[in-house]
């Protein structure tokens, strides 16, 4: 079954080593109908995936341990339909070829801005899917709408 389609609720996974920032989101995304489901840590992450379907993953990059990135990809290689998705403050340091190489379709800066967040989430887990990218499209996310890298 699709995610968000009939009685099932699309299951968002939201990984963050800060307490309040994980407080903050679901605080943010409670009322947009997603099962959340949030850890402080990569490891308890890849046991939740190990454990249930998992929609999507929004995963904080500087972690203890071991990086979103890092995380990321592991995701990827155990539950390939899971949308992996990115929360930092510092984009700079993440290479968008690696972003493109773990499959992350969306890069959410933080602070981040609530409606965004709601949009890109609207989008990637079963509102409108988002165009598909041609030749000649920016690398660059467009942030007028949403934080998705690809459109």
């Amino acid at each position: 079954m699709k995610p968000g389609v009939g009685n099932e609720r699309p299951t968002l996974l939201i990984v963050d080593d800060e307490a309040q920032i994980l407080s903050a989101l679901q605080r943010s995304l409670y009322r947009e109908g997603y099962e959340i489901v949030t850890v402080e840590n990569a490891a308890a992450a890849l046991r939740i995936l190990e454990a249930q379907r998992i929609d999507a993953i929004l995963s904080d990059h500087k972690m203890p341990g071991m990086s979103g990135v890092q995380l990321l990809e592991r995701a990827a290689a155990m539950s390939p339909h899971t949308v992996r998705m990115l929360i930092t403050g510092w984009t700079e340091e993440i290479p968008p070829e690696k972003l493109r190489e773990v499959g992350v379709c969306a890069l959410v800066t933080k602070p981040w801005d609530d409606a965004k967040l709601k949009t890109t989430l609207r989008r990637v887990l079963g509102g409108a899917q988002a165009p598909r990218r041609t030749e000649g499209d920016s690398d660059i996310p467009d942030r007028s709408s949403d934080y998705s890298l690809r459109r």
